[in-house]
């Protein structure tokens, strides 16, 4: 992608609220008492391939920018309790899910290496007790350097885990004094070095931008930093603001974020560099190498997009354990309780943890797809897609997306020719924004604030 230059006229006219279509419908218009029935029925229509996503919770520390749930405690005996739970949860699961395969397990959190080595083992015991796992699944597994020893990286390679994935945020001391999150950056590079020389297939560095005290320049080093640590994938997610739902926001004072123009800045640094160095930018928020899986399934239209960000795996086929995991299956969404005793009491009533859900429409469906097409490969064919999804006239049925679209037309964010809707380099930066223009949810008052910035 090459460099686009900014008026600050742009700037606030699209920075605006906007999700970031992880799913379609957003996680949002998930609705309560959802039958726990659906669920299972939907898991009889399961694909013979599925992901699962397991979300542990627990951090030693609070990081100040994190609007993840999360549980901050020293006491590691309460991840015992909860694999107790999971394992209760696992087993009402595997019973409905037949000869079906796990091609892709994730452990996401909070902070999934507050694990101990026993208790990962146990984690591991469990998972090929109660499921069916490829002998090629991908195991991958988000770490803090803080809490992961040498020991212990060495361990989840023994357990067959082939990808990992660091939290960096940022390599300035500044900026990570102002996070709570401080960590050497010896200790990255030396994780990082380990984790090649094991095995590791792929190695993932996550860095946030539009964090307190963030500068170009020394954003810039940051950057700099990753590129020479040699990723194969780059995460750069925009930082949401959000004082008023997250506790620990109210910490960063307001006065040190970035301005919008800066933060714009600072996510064209990303672009810029990383593309110099031979990263192909997949989207919003992601980076790969030319020859990663991701970058691959792009390059051939297979890219497609999940709860957990871009996937070759697969939009409608992950189940989620947990608290507050989120399952998308044939259509269907359903969430865990957020609050831990809230679901270990369900699970020890032997009730699903299933707090809330969703099945989707027709009209769902097809408005699912048309998003995800374009953030995944910022084009769609409206012919193809027409008589794939049985539409008479694409624009006639969109009729109200193409006046929401009018704006970005004439700001030459996106191109509209021959049948084709194009998001243009400099409109990439504003994909939300344009695939927002097909949400039919989003004239919801009550939804639509809820959301976060786009940059």
């Amino acid at each position: 992608m090459t460099a686009v230059t900014w008026d600050q006229q742009l700037i606030d006219k699209y920075n605006i609220n906007g999700p970031r279509y992880t799913s379609y419908p957003t996680a949002l218009a998930l609705q309560p008492n959802f039958p726990h029935q659906k669920v299972f029925e939907t898991l009889a229509s399961a694909p013979q391939e599925l992901s699962l996503y397991l979300h542990l919770p627990f951090c030693h520390k609070l990081c100040y920018y994190c609007g993840c749930n999360k549980v901050i405690t020293r006491h590691q005996h309460k991840a015992d309790r909860y694999l107790d739970m999971l394992a209760q949860e696992m087993a009402m699961y595997a019973e409905h899910l037949g000869d079906r395969v796990i091609t892709q397990i994730h452990l996401g959190g909070g902070t999934p290496t507050f694990l101990t080595e026993v208790q990962l083992t146990r984690l591991h015991t469990l998972l090929n007790r109660y499921f069916l796992i490829a002998e090629s699944a991908e195991l991958s597994i988000e770490i803090d350097p803080r809490s992961c020893s040498d020991d212990k990286l060495r361990h989840l390679r023994a357990l067959r885990f082939n990808r990992v994935s660091y939290g960096v945020q940022d390599f300035d001391e500044k900026v990570q004094i102002a996070i709570n999150r401080v960590q050497d950056t010896e200790l990255i590079k030396h994780q990082v070095q380990l984790s090649r020389e094991l095995g590791f297939s792929s190695i993932n560095l996550d860095l946030i931008y539009g964090l307190p005290y963030q500068q170009p320049t020394s954003f810039a080093a940051s950057i700099d930093q990753v590129i020479e640590l040699a990723p194969d994938r780059v995460s750069l997610f925009s930082y949401a603001h959000l004082p008023q739902r997250f506790a620990g926001q109210r910490k960063i004072p307001d006065s040190s974020l970035p301005s919008a123009p800066i933060k714009l800045e600072l996510l064209q640094l990303g672009i810029t560099r990383f593309s110099a160095a031979g990263y192909q930018f997949i989207g919003m928020d992601h980076f790969a190498k030319a020859d990663d899986e991701l970058a691959i399934a792009q390059q051939q239209g297979r890219l497609q997009r999940n709860f957990q960000g871009y996937t070759t795996a697969g939009q409608d086929c992950m189940l989620g354990l947990g608290a507050s995991s989120i399952s998308q299956i044939n259509g269907v969404l359903w969430q865990n309780s957020k609050d831990l005793p809230d679901y270990y009491r369900a699970l020890e009533g032997d009730e699903l943890p299933v707090v809330k859900g969703f099945s989707l429409s027709a009209d769902d469906r097809l408005r699912a797809a048309l998003i995800a097409q374009l953030i995944c490969h910022f084009e769609l064919d409206t012919k193809t897609f027409s008589e794939t999804w049985q539409i008479d006239d694409f624009w006639h049925y969109f009729a109200a997306a193409q006046a929401k679209l009018q704006p970005f037309i004439e700001d030459g964010l996106v191109v509209i020719s021959e049948g084709v809707i194009q998001v243009t380099e400099r409109g990439r930066l504003w994909v939300r924004s344009i695939c927002a223009c097909f949400d039919a949810y989003l004239d919801s008052e009550a939804t639509a604030p809820r959301y976060s910035k786009v940059v």
